[in-house]
C-alpha cells in the first residue's frame, strides 16, 4: 500500500497552555495509532510544525482533523506527497520542543516531493536527533520505539 505524508506549520491559539498541547499530542497519538499514521509534532511555544505519514485514506482523515482543530490557525501546508518508507515508524505522534529558529529552518526547508535526502526531512531529523540520543543512546530513527 502506498504511503503518503503531509507536513504543515501553524500558529498556536493565543493562551494555549503546555498542558493543553500535551493533551492534544496524546489524543493525536491514540487516534493516529488506530489509523496507522505515524509522525512528529514540533512546538516552539507559539508555532507548530507537524509531519504525518501513513496510508492515504488515513492521512486524509487525520489531516481533516488537523484542519478543523481550534488549537491553531494560519495553517500553511509545507509539503504533501508519496513516500517510499516511514521516517518515524514507531511514533504514532511524538511532541518535541523546538527552538523558534529550529522550527523556522525546518518550515523553510525544501519540502518538494518530501525528498528524504538533503531536504526538509533532513532538517527535521536534525531537530529530532538530540531527543533520540538523550533517550536511547545513538540509535537511528528507525530503531527507536516510542517513549
Amino acid at each position: 500500500m502506498p504511503l503518503r505524508a503531509i507536513a504543515y506549520a501553524s500558529e498556536a491559539t493565543p493562551g494555549l497552555s503546555m498542558d493543553h498541547v500535551g493533551d492534544l499530542s496524546r489524543a493525536a497519538a491514540r487516534f493516529n495509532f488506530e489509523a496507522g499514521v505515524t509522525g512528529v509534532f514540533l512546538y516552539d511555544g507559539t508555532r507548530f510544525l507537524q509531519y504525518i505519514e501513513g496510508p492515504e485514506d488515513s492521512i486524509n482523515v487525520v489531516y481533516s482533523r488537523v484542519l478543523s482543530a481550534t488549537s491553531h490557525h494560519e495553517i500553511v501546508e509545507l509539503g504533501r506527497g508519496r513516500v517510499s518508507r516511514r521516517a518515524f515508524p514507531y511514533w504514532s505522534m511524538r511532541l518535541l520542543p523546538a527552538e523558534p529558529e529550529q522550527l523556522r529552518a525546518v518550515a523553510n526547508g525544501d519540502w518538494t516531493g518530501l525528498s528524504p535526502r538533503g531536504g526538509a526531512l533532513d532538517k527535521l531529523a536534525a531537530v529530532v536527533a538530540p531527543h533520540l540520543q538523550s533517550e536511547h543512546g545513538d540509535l537511528p530513527l528507525t530503531a527507536v520505539h516510542p517513549a
